[in-house]
């Protein structure tokens, strides 16, 4: 279901003029209706659509006039009005179309008088001299000629309007008018589009002219129509010339040449030939009017344009330009091909690209008419159509959408072109297809033009003889589909495929089998990933592949749910490590995932009826909600989905529905994931807008029903029944949110409920005369606005905006509602007063926030403001001034005076200003008040002028004081805080450098502000008068404030972005006016320029990161209203600071401050602020000037020159290229960009060095795409060779001759460390290229020549340039080249027997071989002969090296790699003479035997592997038998001397026994290795020294099961288990490793634990699950917990005892509340694995069981409190879980800590997920049920009466600290009041259930009291007692 906001059309109505007035009037005649009196009416009408209606009425009325109405004057005065009004309406308003359609229907004796009518509007029109006016009449015009019959019937009407001159006069005068408005590209883009429209109208002319008007009377040269064609062809070849004009009118300009010169020129036969080529016959009439197309060079741009026009206004069927159209055909192709490697500018490319198409089409169309000349020169085998092919190969994954949108089209179009050729033949077994076939299917999926073009060729040949050639197919293009990016072209192409298919099946097939067949290809491996694949990859199947399935193949649903349902039910009786394919996990879906997401997909497309699959019991009740609050996000998401997404949007919502809702609004809400958050708030939007429009159908159809009807309908429900379950359900939900809002709950959860409260208010606030189903207003209450006011003490902004929002939508309740004390107003603006002057950033937001919010009240100057500035009577004056307005003056007013006091007090004390009011805040508040202002509609214009006008002084005031400290060269270490001498001297120097306005010599002599803080806040309270000093300096005594450095510079920085902020927010949302003229603006072009200046000013002279940052985001905003602005001063102002600043730069002046580190800090931002105002759609000229410049400065220099241009450039170079606002216009220029970057890296200046790599750096992002792996060799992020060097042509030189001088350097002859600057650069972007096997003949840009440099470069001394020589080698040897090129190699390679042996050169070599035939093995999807020939020869040269395997560790990966039986013999000869069997014969250290070592280990370890098959060791061959006896054996390894061998060799174990337990290996091979290890890895334990190795062990130990392990510990190392199990557990103790703690506490459970080590080991897990512990500890102790939940935590006897039991549990409920996911999804488990027990020992009942943390928590006191009553131990537990309830928190440690920290950022350990409510409110519904359930008593009453005395006490505490707290503590003290709130409400729960048990235990009591009276045999018992 898809939510469109309704649009209600908009008609404006037409009035008439006086004179039309007084003409109808005249004929107007009262005793009757003619059609005067009804146009008449119709004119006095006020709404458009009433008049619509009367206008449909005229033509009835005419057609009833008889046949002398022609004659009647009246008659004659209406058609003249309608003609007038036809004319004067706008092009868009719908009466003009209905004007139109009523017009053509004049009967036939009024048509000659209509249409004199129209023609003498239309020539009054005409008469129109004023350019802006242009347009209409052009409108008016196209209008008459589009399917106006009234227009055409008359050739004198087409004919005037070309005779007349308006048209070339238009024309003219808008080219004219554009040129002089040069800068004002506001108005020069309305006259580009007034121009684009010109032409238009002339070409629908002659089109219309050739139509309307025979013969050749038009065509005389002597006729005024012929001289005016001539003169507007003329026009025409002009603005086809003018490259300042939009690309647009250009193009159409090309498409206008044409046609005027095709209707023009005869005979027509020779038109291909003018068109094609100039020649010796032209007429003299197109010499004279187009002979500069003639005489003139033509650009390529030009050239393109008529291209264009020639293709789309020539006719290319049945060949009625003979031959030469045919040549012209193929002539246009040619020059298109040579323009692709041309155009480079993104709209040339687009242009180019659709121009292309365009020529398919044609060539399609040519082809129709049978000329077998041209289907020669057109085949697919043909040369042009390779060059296109070329084309295309090199275009599809063009970054613009655009072109490869078209570059799809141009391929399609190929196909059908060959197709149409080969009519007739078997296109399975053309050679054209089979090859093309061939080659796409061999490409990698990654490249995203495979998809599209495979779907091509579906459509060609099928998709059947594709699937003959790979059935994998399908899988793996669903496997490609974990990316984003590819997911949609996959989507496409399994959609083209498997609908290509059921076709086919259909079409072959009379039988229903075929479905089977189809749904296992193309449906199971989608049910396969949906239950078992990763997140990423399910999403994006379900969101693009699935609904496109069911839209094939709606039946497939009930296959899907029937294979799912089988899952699940083959499932429901298994236990826990069973059942995780149907229920899933957090990483996995399962097969209830899979049903969730295919039940929602089919729901929402319309498959199916949710009450009907409920009903029929397909899916149950209980499944949903088990989906509602699964592990898996997305599983939860896809649930409510399901309810809330429908076809319709009427369709009612069932009470089951709104339960389930409800049921997961309980345990959703706090999710940390924002997508998730997102999702659920959008689904929930749907679910309201359904509620609200179904409530409107109901009430429609109750209100249309009779009684009987309703009595009829009784048994169903009830429309008025449904409206109130909907009342009561929205009320419900209301109140679940507003509950979320309690103190301390996390941001997530408020985040969800405010967005679903504004939501509720949004939809249900309808407008008049709809019904109100449900109202928020009445859900809120005086409780519930204070709880939205106090979300704006949220330290997330996205909160209070939220909430201010929802406050906004309810303004009506809060003015009744919370206004109405004015007690409240006065102190939340106190509070707001107070939080503006704050030291904490985020307090001057929330301050913001509380002003705009109060500034909507009536009285706040009376109640407020009044005390603190003097009262303004001019403003009460104004009545018509709006409240809003007022009060918003007035705050900024008492802002605006206190910060200008603080700015004062600053200027003396810049420190005392950082630590007591720093002046940020006060600002900030300021543009949040001018943010809401709606300064279209201000009344109080003198009052904001000024004040305007006193912010901008305030504002260069402000940054005058605290701009210093942020320009200074080291901003971040200016205050030093130590009395250190040897600072002295440095701090002398900054002194000097910012010269501070601070005299109160804290500069010279670094201390602490204490008691001065607090004599100089007295000295200003009595600096000025009362009204105008703020509360804070009045009434505050500061006893402590210590200032640091941070606060200094947060208070400067802060300051600056605050001052930035507002300047631009001055600029943006303000009028401008001209200094000159009388203007309502409120701010000058002098105070416009003046703000210029100063961000110019601070951007280029600040040097901290945020201040030129936040000034840049301010400038930003001006520039952006300076390039829409009318003033041509202000709109030159960006071009003439965009000169100053490059001539600065240029200039290397020793007085210029632009500071030349920081990667020249906030130049770089200057100039993109400049450069991004520009429209995106301009000529850019401002860029294009730019980069010529810059791209100059960044070239290498000469020594003599200063390098700081260069470094400037360089910077500012890489600032543009990384800003996407520029998007395509800045890719032109990265080939000089990469130019640049790599000769700087040449530079002997490290600063030019630095900057190039950065700039190379963003060169490659801006080229190759952001990286999103951490793979360094992914091939997401490459491209082919062909497809580089085409888009960058310019590189292909440049990088070859760099190439070969970088391998000049490196293949000297003496092996000196020489290594040449640009080696890794070149490198690296040689390697980011990668072969294709569409690589053709056509292209020019031969990859050859660089082969022979890049294998020169494997053999630099550098192993890192090695490694990446032979990656970048590859895509430079074409594939069939392979072979030839590894056995070249191989051949270089020295014998055993060369007496220069060189092993860089050697190392080199064999790297660039192993790169090469991994891609070779890659790149052959079909083995064919030449594969296995190739193959062969190089397996055969290998052969030849094998002595190199002796000695180089490369060689071991590259025969390892090929594991064939040929080198099984050598390698097993290799591993023998081996210093792993020989032992070591060295005694010292020599260079690289460990790497050595560690390759020998890595080739044993794979031959291990291959023995381990099970064809192996079945075999009989004498071959085979030899393979299955390595000659060393895993144990040998485990006992060599070198540890990195010993790991390898444990890592291997490892994966062999997850591979095993997996089934992923046959367990038999593998216990074949590991036979007898057990022994060597417990001594392995005991003796190991690497920490590595040491947990590998354990690891190990801990997968082959420690009790098959334990028994055999004595004989191995002298230590029975209980002894082993001590040793751990000291070792735990005395260790601060996480590995040693998650490796070895899982390891313990599985020892024979005794009773006191079983304590023991108990305190360890408790201490283990604090938060302060690691992420792995934590995990372990949950993995531990899981592992022992059935025999200690669920079992029915207490094995720990309680209280033990107890603690464990409690261990799992912090678990199931930590802020880490991981670790909540741990904890899950544990209740998972007690669920899954419940439910086998509970039978067929259903039990949630793979739930979320929040769920988890619930049902795990759920499960506590059961078990209490299972073991009988609930008298004894309730105590303890009443001691959880009440909490241990030191309540007076929190309030004796009042004082500020002075760490600004340093929040310490904050869990934002933890909600302490919820667990209280949870455990507390639990209890109480508990002790309601079982009537329970406690047998103590002394604890019952302690418990209940320590509550009472900190009930006591509890008030007397919130009595305590100032006035508003919400804001003021946020944290002490939020943990008072929540121990009150702890306290108030805890005291709720003591005294419920304390009036059980009286019950009792009572009831035993009163059964002894009334039993007589019990008396004398009394008595005696």
């Amino acid at each position: 279901m898809v939510l469109k906001k309704k649009k209600e059309v908009q008609v404006d109505a037409f009035f008439f003029d006086h004179r039309q007035l007084e003409k109808l009037q005249s004929k107007f005649f009262a005793e009757e209706q003619n059609l005067a009196s009804l146009l008449l009416h119709c004119g006095q009408l006020n709404n458009g659509i009433q008049q619509i209606q009367c206008i449909k009425q005229i033509m009835p009325l005419v057609k009833m006039m008889d046949q002398n109405s022609a004659c009647d004057p009246m008659v004659k005065a209406c058609l003249d009005i309608l003609g007038e009004t036809y004319f004067s309406l706008g092009v868009k308003n719908p009466l003009k179309k209905v004007l139109a359609s009523s017009l053509n229907g004049l009967p036939e004796q009024l048509m000659p008088l209509g249409v004199q009518s129209f023609v003498c509007c239309l020539r009054e029109e005409l008469k129109t001299t004023d350019i802006y006016l242009y347009r209409k009449v052009l409108d008016n015009l196209a209008s008459c000629m589009e399917d106006f019959s009234l227009g055409m019937m008359k050739s004198n009407i087409l004919s005037s309007v070309l005779t007349c001159s308006f048209l070339q006069k238009s024309l003219l005068d808008i080219q004219e008018e554009n040129r002089q408005s040069r800068g004002n590209r506001v108005v020069q883009t309305q006259l580009m589009h007034d121009l684009l429209m010109a032409i238009k109208v002339s070409m629908m002319l002659v089109q219309k002219l050739q139509e309307n008007i025979q013969g050749s009377l038009w065509k005389n040269h002597e006729s005024c129509i012929w001289q005016s064609m001539c003169s507007l062809l003329k026009i025409k070849t002009v603005l086809c010339l003018v490259e300042t004009l939009l690309q647009t009118v250009q193009t159409t300009s090309g498409l206008a040449f044409i046609l005027f010169t095709k209707a023009m020129y005869e005979p027509a036969e020779e038109l291909p030939s003018l068109v094609s080529a100039c020649h010796a016959g032209m007429p003299a009439w197109f010499v004279s009017n187009c002979g500069t197309l003639c005489t003139e060079e033509l650009s390529d741009s030009v050239l393109l344009f008529l291209c264009h026009g020639a293709l789309a206004m020539l006719d290319w069927k049945n060949r009625s330009m003979g031959e030469s159209g045919e040549k012209l055909l193929l002539d246009i192709a040619s020059v298109l091909l040579s323009l692709s490697s041309e155009l480079k500018e993104s709209s040339m490319a687009i242009c180019l690209s659709r121009t292309v198409a365009v020529w398919t089409n044609s060539a399609l169309a040519a082809l129709i008419s049978d000329s077998p000349g041209l289907k020669i020169k057109l085949n697919g085998n043909s040369e042009v159509i390779g060059k296109l092919l070329e084309y295309v190969y090199t275009h599809w994954e063009h970054p613009l959408d655009v072109v490869r949108h078209q570059t799809k089209l141009i391929f399609r179009n190929l196909l059908q072109i060959h197709q149409t050729i080969v009519t007739g033949c078997n296109l399975k077994s053309d050679p054209f297809f089979a090859r093309l076939t061939k080659h796409l299917l061999s490409l990698e999926w990654h490249v995203k033009g495979k998809y599209a073009s495979l779907g091509c060729l579906v459509e060609c040949v099928g998709t059947e003889s594709i699937l003959q050639l790979d059935r994998t197919i399908p899988g793996q293009i669903l496997d490609m589909m974990n990316d984003q990016s590819l997911a949609p072209y996959a989507s496409d192409l399994l959609e083209t495929m498997f609908t290509n298919h059921k076709v086919q099946f259909t079409s072959s097939c009379k039988e229903s089998s075929w479905i089977d067949q189809w749904h296992d290809i193309w449906v199971s491996p989608l049910l396969l990933i949906l239950c078992e694949g990763n997140h990423d990859q399910t999403t994006y199947i379900i969101d693009y592949y699935l609904p496109k399935l069911l839209r094939c193949s709606p039946d497939s649903l009930s296959y899907m749910m029937r294979i799912l349902q089988a899952s699940a039910d083959a499932n429901l009786g298994c236990n826990y490590c069973c059942i995780s394919f149907f229920s899933g996990s957090c990483s996995t879906r399962g097969a209830l995932g899979a049903l969730m997401a295919c039940l929602r997909t089919a729901r929402a497309h319309g498959h199916l009826e949710l009450s009907s699959i409920m009903s029929n019991g397909l899916v149950s009740t209980e499944c949903i909600k088990q989906g509602l609050v699964h592990q898996h996000n997305q599983v939860c998401i896809d649930a409510l989905g399901l309810l809330c997404e429908t076809h319709r949007s009427t369709e009612v919502v069932s009470e089951e529905e709104m339960q389930l809702i409800l049921f997961f609004l309980e345990y959703n809400l706090n999710s940390q994931s924002p997508s998730v958050r997102q999702q659920i708030c959008s689904l929930l939007r749907k679910l309201f807008c359904r509620i609200q429009e179904s409530s409107q159908v109901l009430y429609k159809l109750e209100q249309n029903k009779t009684k009987q009807e309703l009595l009829e309908d009784s048994t169903k429900r009830h429309p008025s029944g449904i409206l109130q379950q909907y009342n009561d359900f929205m009320s419900s939900v209301c109140d679940r949110l507003f509950e979320a809002l309690f103190p301390g709950s996390s941001h997530s959860t408020r985040f969800s409920a405010l967005t679903i409260l504004g939501s509720v208010a949004e939809i249900f606030s309808v407008p008049k005369g709809q019904v109100h189903i449900f109202k928020l207003d009445q859900e809120i209450d005086s409780t519930r606005v204070q709880t939205l006011i106090q979300c704006f003490a949220s330290t997330f902004e996205e909160v209070k905006v939220l909430a201010f929002e929802l406050l906004m939508k309810l303004d009506t309740v809060l003015f009744c509602v919370f206004f109405q004390d004015s007690e409240n107003v006065d102190l939340l603006f106190q509070a707001a007063v107070d939080l503006s002057t704050s030291t904490k950033p985020y307090d001057c937001v929330t301050a913001s926030y509380l002003l705009n919010f109060l500034v909507y009240h009536k009285e706040l100057q009376h109640i407020c403001l009044g005390k603190w500035i003097e009262h303004s009577p001019q403003t009460d004056e104004n009545t018509s001034a709006s409240t809003m307005e007022k009060n918003t003056l007035a705050v900024i007013k008492l802002l605006l005076v206190n910060v200008e006091e603080e700015i004062f007090q600053a200027k003396k004390s810049l420190l005392q200003a950082a630590a007591s009011f720093p002046m940020y805040g006060r600002v900030h508040c300021i543009t949040g008040a001018l943010q809401q202002l709606p300064f279209n509609n201000l009344m109080l214009m003198t009052e904001w002028k000024q004040m305007v006008a006193r912010l901008i002084l305030m504002s260069y005031e402000l940054s005058a004081v605290v701009s210093p400290v942020v320009q200074s060269s080291s901003p971040e270490g200016l205050i030093p805080m130590d009395n250190d001498s040897e600072m002295a001297d440095r701090l002398q120097m900054i002194l000097h450098e910012i010269q501070p306005q601070d005299t109160n010599d804290y500069f010279m002599q670094a201390k602490i502000l204490k008691e001065h803080c607090k004599i100089e806040s007295e000295k200003l309270a009595v600096r000025k008068p009362m009204e105008n000093i703020c509360t804070e300096m009045r009434g505050k005594e500061r006893q402590m404030c210590d200032v640091t450095a941070q606060m200094v510079l947060v208070c400067c920085w802060r300051s600056m972005k605050e001052v930035s902020l507002l300047l631009g927010t001055l600029c943006k949302l303000l009028p401008t006016q001209a200094a000159s003229e009388p203007s309502h603006g409120l701010i000058t072009v002098d105070q416009v320029k003046n703000i210029g200046d100063y961000f110019k000013h601070h951007l280029l002279q600040s040097r901290h990161r945020g201040a030129f940052e936040l000034a840049y985001a301010g400038f930003v905003q001006l520039t952006e209203m300076l390039s829409r602005c009318n003033s041509r001063s202000l709109r030159k102002m960006p071009e003439q600071w965009l000169s100053c600043v490059l001539e600065e730069i240029k200039s290397c002046d020793p007085s210029s401050t632009l500071c030349a580190t920081r990667r020249s800090a906030g130049i770089p931002f200057y100039i993109q602020a400049l450069l991004a105002s520009e429209p995106k759609k301009s000529k850019t000229d401002l860029l294009k000037m730019t980069m010529k410049e810059l791209l100059s400065l960044a070239a290498p220099l000469n020594e003599s020159s200063s390098v700081i241009p260069q470094v400037h450039a360089l910077n500012i170079l890489r600032a543009l290229f990384r800003d996407t606002r520029l998007g395509e216009n800045i890719m032109p220029y990265v080939a000089d960009g990469i130019q640049a970057a790599i000769l700087g890296f040449m530079s002997p200046v490290w600063a030019v060095r630095n900057s190039s790599t950065l700039l190379f750096s963003a060169l490659i992002t801006r080229i190759f795409g952001v990286k999103r792996e951490k793979d360094e060799n992914s091939k997401k992020n490459r491209m082919t060779g062909r497809e580089f060097f085409s888009r960058f042509p310019s590189l292909y030189p440049f990088l070859l001759k760099q190439l070969e001088v970088v391998a000049n350097t490196s293949n000297s002859e003496a092996e000196e460390l020489k290594i040449h600057p640009s080696l890794f650069l070149l490198l690296l972007i040689l390697g980011k290229l990668y072969p294709s096997p569409m690589d053709g003949t056509y292209s020019a840009l031969s990859m050859a020549p660089f082969v022979p440099f890049i294998i020169r470069c494997g053999h630099s001394p550098v192993y890192r340039s090695r490694e990446m020589s032979g990656r970048a080698l590859v895509p430079f040897v074409m594939v069939n080249e392979v072979p030839h090129t590894v056995m070249s190699l191989l051949r270089g390679l020295p014998d055993c027997t060369s007496p220069c042996i060189r092993q860089n050169n050697i190392h080199g070599t064999l790297l660039q071989v192993f790169h090469l035939l991994q891609s070779y093995l890659e790149s052959k999807q079909f083995v064919d002969s030449d594969f296995q020939q190739g193959l062969g020869d190089i397996i055969t040269c290998i052969g030849t090296k094998l002595w190199l395997a002796k000695r180089l560790l490369i060689y071991f990966t590259l025969i390892s790699g090929m594991q064939l039986l040929e080198f099984w013999e050598e390698m097993n000869r290799v591993i023998s003479d081996s210093e792993l069997m020989t032992g070591v014969p060295y005694s010292s250290a020599v260079p690289g035997l460990t790497q050595y070592l560690q390759s020998i280990t890595k080739l044993v370890i794979s031959v291990l592997s291959v023995t381990t098959g099970a064809d192996i060791r079945s075999s009989s061959s004498p071959v085979v038998k030899k393979i299955a006896k390595p000659p060393l054996s895993i144990v040998h390894l485990l006992h060599s001397e070198f540890h990195e061998v010993r790991l390898l060799a444990l890592e291997a174990v490892l994966l062999w026994l997850k591979q095993a337990n997996a089934k992923q290996i046959a367990e038999e091979g593998v216990l074949c290795l590991l036979v007898d290890l057990e022994g060597i890895l417990l001594t392995m334990a005991l003796k190991e020294k690497n920490l590595e190795c040491f947990y590998k062990v354990l690891e190990i130990l801990y997968m082959m099961d420690l009790r098959k392990v334990l028994p055999k510990t004595e004989c191995s190392i002298k230590m029975n288990p209980n002894e082993l199990l001590t040793w751990s557990l000291n070792i735990v103790d005395i260790s601060n490793s996480t590995e040693w703690y998650s490796i070895l506490l899982p390891c313990i459970f599985c020892f024979q634990i005794s009773e006191e080590v079983l304590k023991k080991w108990v305190q360890q897990i408790i201490s283990f699950c604090g938060d302060e512990q690691q992420t792995e500890m934590l995990l372990a102790a949950a993995e531990v917990l899981k592992s022992i939940t059935p025999f200690l935590l669920i079992n029915e006897k207490l094995i720990l005892g309680l209280s033990d039991t107890l603690a464990m549990w409690k261990c799992v409920i912090l678990l199931l509340q930590n802020e880490d996911l991981v670790v909540r999804d741990a904890a899950a488990e544990v209740i998972q694995v007690a669920q899954s027990q419940k439910k086998s020992s509970k039978g067929t009942e259903f039990a949630l069981r793979i739930v979320n943390a929040p769920m988890a928590l619930d049902l795990a006191f759920g499960t506590l409190c059961e078990l209490l009553q299972l073991w009988g131990e609930a008298g004894a537990g309730v105590p303890i879980l009443l001691e959880w309830l009440l909490g241990d928190s030191d309540l007076r440690q929190g309030s004796e800590t009042s004082e500020e920290d002075d760490n600004l950022f340093d929040k310490g350990e904050v869990n934002f997920w933890e909600e302490k409510l919820t667990n209280v409110r949870q455990l507390s519904k639990h209890l109480l049920r508990l002790v309601q359930v079982t009537h329970l008593t406690l047998p103590d009453q002394g604890e019952l009466n302690r418990l209940s005395r320590r509550a009472q006490d900190r009930a006591q505490l509890v008030a007397r600290l919130l009595r305590a707290l100032p006035p508003t503590p919400e804001f003021s003290k946020t944290s002490e009041f939020t943990k008072l709130a929540i121990q009150n409400e702890r306290i108030s729960v805890c005291l709720k259930i003591i005294n419920l048990l304390k009036v059980m235990c009286h019950m009792r009591l009572l009831t035993f009291s009163l059964a002894a009276r009334s039993c007589p045999l019990a008396q004398p018992r009394c008595a005696a007692g």
